[in-house]
């Protein structure tokens, strides 16, 4: 399927690796000029070469989002880059495997100031210019545990929670526009980071080495679905790209899930 993406900006938070960088080889495939972001410029170049190898365009940008004047500067580089921004993916965050016990106050602002405010400034950085172009889309990265969480990480989950919540009210304030928003909630999907960490669970709980043993382990007694794998960077990004296109422009201010129509256990 042709996207309609060619000719289209589109920058994409933390891609310089896992998900993010599933994304924008993906938007860059279907033709669109894609911004890396990344904390590390070394990574993000990485992931912008390839994409230029294979005959993509891509530049790099850094920039920490974690107060106004990262967002603004990320923002006045990727357009200095590219001329314009149609597309923006809101897809870094962060997550700790904390509990209530040991989630402080200060964790929890922290995890909220990086996977929330961080969204906000960036919309607000880019609403005024899709707005007047009248075309534009917007897509945060939530999680399934925005609706299920589980007993630990719950302030990585109530942050996926807000972001849902938020992508709502600005589809509603961008009615008419031309602008969409929109979030895609993933399930486990297994990206490097993802698999290390599983493997030390596996460790602890005595699942096995092979990773086809942990990812059954993971299955039963984490988040079992109905696919019977879990997913993968490439079935999220996919979703990512058809949002992005002209062809999404009847869904907004939607949740999707890509899951595997997930069922969490009862902990």
């Amino acid at each position: 399927m042709n996207l309609d993406l060619e000719g289209r900006v589109a920058l994409v938070t933390g891609s310089s690796n896992g998900i993010g960088a599933a994304i924008v080889r993906t938007l860059a495939a279907e033709g669109a000029q894609v911004i890396v972001h990344g904390r590390s410029a070394e990574r993000a170049g990485r992931v912008a070469a390839g994409i230029v190898g294979n005959g993509g365009q891509a530049v790099v940008v850094t920039s920490d989002l974690s107060h106004d004047a990262g967002a603004e500067s990320l923002v006045d580089q990727a357009v200095d880059a590219a001329g314009r921004i149609d597309i923006l993916v809101n897809n870094a965050g962060v997550y700790a495997n904390s509990t209530w016990e040991d989630a402080t106050g200060d964790d929890w602002l922290a995890t909220y100031n990086t996977n929330v405010v961080s969204v906000v400034r960036l919309i607000r950085c880019v609403m005024p210019a899709m707005r007047k172009a009248g075309w534009g889309r917007l897509i945060q990265l939530a999680s399934g545990e925005a609706s299920r969480p589980f007993a630990n990480m719950p302030d990585y989950a109530a942050t996926k929670a807000a972001l849902v919540n938020l992508t709502v009210s600005v589809a509603h304030a961008l009615a008419g526009s031309g602008v969409t928003a929109n979030t895609v909630s993933p399930g486990i999907i297994v990206t490097d980071e993802v698999e290390k960490f599983y493997r030390d669970v596996a460790a602890r709980e005595g699942w096995g080495e092979a990773w086809p043993e942990i990812e059954a382990a993971v299955l039963t007694h984490v988040l079992p679905n109905d696919v019977g794998r879990l997913g993968t960077a490439d079935d999220v990004a996919s979703v990512v790209a058809f949002l992005a296109s002209p062809l999404s422009g009847f869904i907004d201010g939607a949740n999707i899930r890509v899951d595997g129509a997930s069922v969490p256990t009862i902990n």
